[in-house]
Parts: C-alpha cells; sequence; structure tokens
C-alpha cells in the first residue's frame, strides 16, 4: 500500500483511539489544577460549615486544593446556576442541600435548572432528622396528644417553621396530608425566632431540624414528639419515628452532599467520588460532623442521586398540593 493511502487511515486509528482512552486519561490526570467547591450561601452558615469540613481532607486525597467559593444570592440560585452552567470538566462543583437541590427547583415556576436533567451527584455528605416537638408549657407531651387534638380540635395547632418554602414548612404540609388535617402554618424567618415564641408557648408546635432544636429539647424547654427518617436518631433514640406511629414514607430529611454539571467524564466522577467517600470515613472528619450533630450519609452515590430525585418530586407534589410556590 503506498505511504499517501495508508497516512489517512493511520490518522483515523489514532483519532480513534486517543477518542477511545479519552475518558481514562482524563481520570488519570485529573485534577491539575484546583477544584472549585461553590457554596451558594453566606459563610458561616451550615453548609458553608459543611464544605470547611471536608475540603482540606479532599484536597490531600486528590493532590490538588478544594477551594471553598461563596456565591450567595437568590436563595442559592445564583451559585447553583453557576456550577450547571460551568465546563463539565470536574474543575467547579457544587456543594448542594436539599434547600437549593431538591426544594427551590421544586417550588419555584420557571426554574433555571433541575436537579433530574442539570445536575450529577458526586456523593453525599450528612442528613438531618426533622423533629415535631412541642413546648413544655402546652398540654401535649407525646404525638398521641398531638394527633387527637389536630383530628378533634376546631382550631388546628400552630405549628412553627424556619420560612415559607423551607424543609420543616414541607415535613409540616406532608404530615397534614398524611393524616388528613388542618395545621395552622407560621414562618418565621429562621429557626431562632420560631423556637423563642414555641418556647414561651405563643406557638404550640415546632417542626424543625434536629440539630436547630437539640439543646431545648435537652433543657426541658421542648418535647419532642416524633422524628422523620426511616431509623432514630441516635441522639434521640428515644424519640419513635413518624413511621412508627403510623405515619408511613414519612421520612423527609435535611442533606448536604457534592454535585456537578451533567456531562461530567465518569472515569473524573468516580475519582471525585472516591475522594469524597475516603474523606468521610477519616476520624478527624466523622468527629468534626459528630459534634455538629449530623449523621453521615452511606447510600452510595447512584442511591444518594436516587434519593435527591424523589425528594424533588415528592416536594413537587406537597407544592401542588398545599399551593407553596416560591419566588
Amino acid at each position: 500500500m503506498k505511504l499517501s493511502r495508508l497516512l489517512p487511515s493511520l490518522a483515523l486509528t489514532i483519532s480513534a483511539l486517543g477518542l477511545a482512552m479519552g475518558p481514562q486519561a482524563q481520570a488519570q490526570d485529573f485534577p491539575k489544577q484546583p477544584i472549585k467547591l461553590v457554596v451558594p450561601w453566606a459563610p458561616g452558615g451550615n453548609v458553608d460549615i459543611t464544605a470547611r469540613a471536608v475540603a482540606p481532607t479532599m484536597s490531600e486525597l486528590l493532590g490538588q486544593q478544594v477551594i471553598v467559593e461563596n456565591k450567595p444570592g437568590a436563595g442559592g440560585f445564583i451559585g447553583s446556576t453557576g456550577v450547571v452552567k460551568s465546563n463539565p470538566d470536574g474543575y467547579t462543583l457544587l456543594l448542594g442541600s436539599s434547600g437549593s437541590i431538591s426544594i427551590a427547583p421544586a417550588l419555584t415556576p420557571n426554574a433555571p435548572y433541575s436537579p433530574v436533567t442539570d445536575l450529577v451527584a458526586i456523593g453525599p455528605i450528612h442528613a438531618v432528622p426533622i423533629v415535631l416537638s412541642a413546648s413544655a408549657k402546652g398540654p401535649m407531651k407525646n404525638f398521641a396528644d398531638f394527633s387527637a387534638r389536630a383530628k378533634t380540635d376546631k382550631n388546628p395547632i400552630s405549628v412553627g417553621s424556619a420560612g415559607n418554602g423551607s424543609t420543616q414548612h414541607l415535613a409540616l404540609e406532608l404530615l397534614a396530608l398524611k393524616m388528613g388535617v388542618k395545621l395552622n402554618h407560621i414562618p418565621y424567618k429562621g429557626s431562632g425566632p420560631a423556637l423563642v415564641d414555641v418556647i414561651g408557648g405563643q406557638v404550640d408546635t415546632m417542626m424543625d431540624q434536629l440539630t436547630a432544636s437539640l439543646q431545648h429539647i435537652k433543657s426541658g424547654a421542648l418535647i419532642p414528639l416524633a422524628q422523620t427518617g426511616k431509623t432514630r436518631s441516635p441522639l434521640l433514640p428515644n424519640v419513635p419515628t413518624f413511621e412508627e406511629l403510623g405515619v408511613k414514607d414519612f421520612d423527609m430529611m435535611t442533606y448536604t452532599g457534592i454535585f456537578g454539571p451533567k456531562g461530567m467524564p465518569q472515569p473524573v466522577v468516580d475519582k471525585l467520588t472516591k475522594a469524597l467517600k475516603d474523606t468521610l470515613a477519616r476520624d478527624s472528619v466523622k468527629d468534626r460532623f459528630t459534634a455538629l450533630g449530623v449523621e453521615i450519609i452511606t447510600l452510595d452515590r447512584a442511591a444518594f442521586q436516587e434519593y435527591v430525585i424523589k425528594d424533588y418530586n415528592t416536594n413537587k407534589e406537597i407544592g401542588k398540593a398545599a399551593n407553596i410556590v416560591l419566588n
């Protein structure tokens, strides 16, 4: 065969081999530069603390610095949308939470992204159950008291939350739907002011993250009635889950995890997933999260992705049924 005929054929073969080896070579070389871990909230909050707890060990394991970058605004949409629109090369990641991943997109008309079509889960980090608590100054001492009053009293039980469209708000609306009762939602700008009124007896009950309510439960100012999740939190081993109390399929939790834009090469995703998993296995990191009162999620990446999508779809259903819309 003449050289002139051989060269095009050889070029095609080399090109095909390059394409076939591309993702593997990418993963082998990855990362070659620092990785941005975007937090779509201001510094100091739960999501920011979580990012800064995992970034140092991930940096060590990956051999490149993982830089936490705060991009707050628009209820988490600004930072999250920036990651969605970034180059899917693994160098721009999102520290996502239930609020920015499966609540805001579910309740916002024409949301700029969807966890189903625009994001891929790298892996979960931790989860916090939601606890329904009553004021110690009120008459409700257990979930049976709550249920009896909710089903018979003409005046709906008042339930405080951290705000409209929060996980706590959706949890109480889902509880009302499952029990077939009406509850009087009292939204606040955060858990802090809501807890003040519940402890003071101005509001009957509170649906809140366990970590926010725990110190008041321990002091006796709040009486825990039930908690979400498939199993009891080790922080509240004597408090039954809603499932145990007959409220089925009610395991709504707040969660955090790392996500990237859709289209990332699978070998790169795999490398990031392993680094996160190995990070969460470190005693120093586990101790940090134990001190924060949160539970490390042990789901694998695929199961976590399924959980996120299920949570997103559930939130859409709750929003439609309870007419919850975020602007």
